[in-house]
């Protein structure tokens, strides 16, 4: 680990900026949209200090255009916005995955559909992690629960979309894109831009020239590129699943929540401990791909009786759990819409339910 700064207090929008400044990032192209706007205004000021590109798109579409222009001469690029803005993006998401282009995006998500509320919301989890856009392809999808998180995982994930050659997405929420939290910065240890001698940086007449492409007329050099793109996301699959568990051993249910609502379950954890009603959390941190070994051996454990899904939707990540459980127990859910929080006791309330053997949603 490199060497640690002092505690700085941040908002979590800010946060953002300033880790894809330090991991290397010089182009940003954005489009203001609540409640991630804080993100452009951090980078239209602090790209002048650092040399760098910022360009306010004139659409979202234009924005995520501009991000694969820049990734395809080889640069750190990246671009913001909020859940009707991502899905302007998502025929650019599919061009960059088939030129397989490194590159950062951030969804600090707000309530649907359509134009909804501001409010936070985790209603573009199927949007993230089974695509969006046309195609077979994947998106390497991170989910953060602090601050703290918003700041590392977007510093890894630079690091990330150069290593496979994929779109990175943050997904975040608008309770963590606002709030305020001490940052723990890493001064000399943010990784640097690799060398890319696949990038569009002109030959000088001393290489073959570099095409960059998504479109293949000939169909088996398109089933080639696309067998290429699937073991890829196998090798991500096999090498990058991230995950936090808590007191999985002896749980009676397990919990399972990303973000916002992950960092209410803990508290319900402690809560429910005190009733004597053993709840262990698993957490994942990257939603593609899904700790799906880590879900399937918490369901094979013989003191777990059900699973709880918790999340701020109408049942999204619970479609993954199930699968992972693969019915060896029984899957239940909790969500909340609109940019409703469940409070703490709503949920000991559904754990009560579950242990009672009434179930849950």
């Amino acid at each position: 680990m490199g060497r640690l700064s002092n505690r700085i207090l941040m908002k979590g929008n800010e946060a953002i900026a300033e880790a894809a400044i330090r991991a290397g990032c010089r182009h940003y192209f954005g489009y203001p949209i609540t409640p991630q706007t804080e993100i452009s205004h951090y980078m239209a000021k602090r790209m002048r200090d650092v040399g760098g590109v910022f360009v306010q798109a004139e659409s979202e579409i234009a924005a995520i255009s501009m991000v694969y222009g820049a990734a395809g001469a080889g640069a750190r690029a990246m671009t913001t916005s909020s859940s009707p803005g991502i899905s302007l993006k998502q025929e650019g998401f599919s061009y960059i995955a088939g030129a397989e282009l490194p590159c950062v995006v951030v969804n600090v998500e707000r309530c649907g559909p359509g134009l909804g509320g501001i409010l936070p919301a985790q209603g573009d989890y199927f949007q993230a992690t089974k695509g969006g856009g046309h195609g077979d392809y994947r998106n390497l999808v991170l989910a953060p629960a602090s601050v703290q998180e918003l700041y590392e995982l977007t510093v890894d994930a630079f690091a990330l979309a150069d290593r496979y050659r994929v779109l990175c997405l943050i997904l975040a929420d608008g309770t963590l894109g606002q709030m305020m939290e001490p940052v723990l910065y890493r001064e000399d240890d943010a990784p640097r831009p690799a060398t890319k001698d696949w990038a569009t940086t002109g030959t000088k007449g001393q290489r073959p020239h570099n095409v960059i492409t998504s479109i293949y007329i000939d169909p088996e050099i398109l089933e080639t590129h696309n067998l290429k793109l699937q073991a890829k996301y196998a090798e991500i699959e096999r090498n990058e699943v991230r995950c936090e568990t808590v007191g999985l051993e002896g749980a009676d249910i397990v919990v399972t929540a990303f973000g916002t609502p992950a960092r209410i379950v803990k508290n319900v954890v402690r809560m429910a401990a005190d009733e004597g009603i053993r709840v262990g959390l698993i957490r994942p941190i990257t939603l593609w791909p899904f700790p799906t070994k880590i879900v399937a051996e918490a369901a094979e454990r013989e003191s777990v009786k059900a699973f709880l899904s918790v999340e701020l939707n109408a049942g999204q990540m619970v479609e993954d759990v199930r699968l992972a459980v693969n019915g060896r127990k029984p899957v239940h859910f909790h969500g909340r819409m609109g940019g409703m929080l469940p409070t703490q006791r709503e949920i000991l309330d559904t754990i009560r339910a579950i242990v009672r053997g009434e179930g849950g949603k």
